[in-house]
């Protein structure tokens, strides 16, 4: 009985949401994202590859906090503190990747 309400309340949801849409273009709202001045396609990715590689540094930044805390409480177990200090290593090797491919990104941009 649950997964009948359920897929009632999905299709009503998704049938109304139809309706708005149509709605706005109806009355002049036009025809969603299809906005004047809209960015051209190689502003789109750029942008898109500059969040991804935003998003990649701070889960970077993100493992090196959590593998310094490791490390801290590593409490002179030696194969626990080597294999923060690895993970640490590893971020920063990371880091310095997403740091040069932004530099591409940025690169190659200027020159088009």
């Amino acid at each position: 009985m649950t997964s009948l309400i359920r897929k009632a309340t999905t299709f009503t949801t998704l049938a109304a949401s139809n309706f708005i849409v149509a709605s706005a273009a109806a009355f002049g709202g036009g025809v969603p994202g299809a906005l004047p001045g809209s960015p051209d396609l190689r502003s789109t990715i750029t942008n898109i590859l500059n969040q991804v590689l935003n998003f990649l540094a701070l889960i970077a930044a993100v493992v090196i906090v959590i593998a310094g805390i490791r490390l801290i409480i590593s409490q002179g177990d030696e194969t626990q503190k080597e294999t923060a200090k690895k993970t640490i290593t590893y971020a920063i090797i990371g880091l310095l990747i997403i740091l040069f491919a932004k530099a591409i990104v940025l690169f190659v941009t200027t020159l088009a």
